[in-house]
């Protein structure tokens, strides 16, 4: 639909340029005559259907104000009445007090960080529209439903085609898993205290990234562990042939008492960044160029004499704590040596994970700490279904790994 120039230079004959965009301004007065035609056109037709139905004597009865949040001010709007009160307008239904577009920009300042109080300023500011934080805290907590819904959702058994199917939807079969956490501040029993918030990221058949859940657990350990393998199991995972972690206690156990054929593998990049907290920041690049053999390696013996030449050298000398933590988890390094380059970029390091933790962390920096863990677990996963909506493409690495996939796992990997 295109607006006459004519009716717009009507509009804005005798208008002040500057006082155009403002609330009270011609924009302003624009949207409140539209919502207003609009309820009166709705009211009109609902009167016509009365008289079609032979209910001629139903007719005007006065009218109601309402003031109305919209996605960017508010707006006094004249709701009509009729005698028999049947009316039930649909753009600004009887309890409504928002228009859509406000709650999504609510949730979009709150995703990004911002705390209610903030919110509060922010649309005030901006926009003029005076809004109590229990509101921005209603609009948010509207979403605890679908989060519960989305943490607990079956998972079909398998998807051949694929295809988009919505935020944050998580494919079964996953044949590669990161497990990371990171740590927020919680209020439990009246003290605030730190809590892990563990994430699971499954990288598909298709080589497409899924968030599999969200979960808070104040003892980790192989029982949490196996709780959550058991869940996901439950819910339709059928298969996990590579589980990435970062020295999680107890996950081993617990994912191959679920999973027996998975192999689990320590995210290399994170051993790397252990080793390196023994160093001083000046030996640091010397001391990755003298670890590089190892992880670069072609096979696990090489490997191993690659450890054990850097433990006799000057800087496994310097720093005699590297050698022995690389040791204490060679069983869950070694595996990865028996895949080829391709599949080795892809389970190299948790940075697939690694970067959401750090979306997550900047939206959590500035809250200071939750109420409740339902609290953490809602801003949480807002913030992961706006990145999720990102993710549309596999993982570029992905078209040659499924050959390398295909001869080192047989059916376990084609039949999906």
């Amino acid at each position: 639909m295109t607006i006459r120039n004519e009716l717009i230079d009507e509009l804005l004959a005798g208008q002040d340029p500057s006082s155009v965009m403002r609330q009270d301004g011609l924009l302003g007065e624009l949207k409140k005559a539209l919502l207003n035609r609009l309820m009166a056109a709705e009211f009109e037709h609902h009167l016509t259907q009365d008289q079609a139905a032979g209910e001629g004597k139903n007719h005007r009865n006065g009218s109601s104000r309402k003031r109305v949040l919209t996605d960017d001010s508010h707006v006094e709007v004249t709701i009509p009445r009729d005698r028999e009160a049947r009316f039930d307008p649909v753009l600004i239904g009887k309890y409504q007090r928002r228009l859509p577009g406000f709650d999504d920009k609510v949730i979009s300042l709150y995703t990004r960080g911002m705390s209610t109080r903030e919110i509060q300023g922010h649309l005030e500011e901006i926009y003029g529209a005076e809004v109590s934080p229990q509101l921005i805290s209603t609009v948010t907590d509207a979403v605890t439903a679908e989060v519960a819904e989305w943490q607990s959702r079956p998972l079909e058994p398998l998807y051949p085609v694929p295809h988009s199917v919505g935020v944050c939807q998580a494919y079964p079969n996953a044949k590669v898993m990161f497990f990371d956490a990171i740590r927020v501040k919680i209020r439990d029993q009246g003290t605030v205290c730190n809590k892990a918030v563990y994430l699971a990221l499954g990288i598909t058949s298709d080589g497409r990234k899924h968030i599999l859940g969200l979960w808070i657990d104040p003892n980790e350990g192989a029982k949490f562990w196996l709780r959550i393998v058991n869940e996901l199991r439950n819910r339709g995972v059928k298969d996990i042939l590579i589980a990435v972690v970062d020295g999680l206690k107890g996950f081993p156990e617990a994912i191959n008492a679920a999973f027996p054929q998975t192999l689990v593998q320590t995210c290399i990049v994170h051993l790397l960044r252990n080793a390196l907290a023994y160093v001083s920041w000046q030996d640091r690049r010397q001391v990755v160029a003298a670890l590089k053999p190892i992880y670069q390696a072609p096979t696990a013996d090489a490997a191993l004499l690659a450890l054990d030449a850097f433990e006799a050298g000057p800087w496994g000398q310097k720093y005699a704590a590297i050698a022995p933590l690389w040791r204490r988890q060679w069983d869950q390094v070694i595996p990865f040596f028996a895949f080829p380059p391709e599949v080795r970029r892809i389970i190299y390091t948790t940075n697939a994970i690694e970067s959401l933790n750090s979306t997550l962390r900047t939206a959590v920096r500035s809250r200071g700490h939750f109420p409740t863990d339902e609290a953490a677990i809602k801003l949480l996963y807002l913030v992961l279904r706006r990145v999720c909506n990102d993710w549309k493409n596999a993982q570029r690495e992905w078209t040659t790994a499924m050959t390398q996939f295909a001869i080192m796992f047989g059916d376990r990997f084609s039949v999906h």
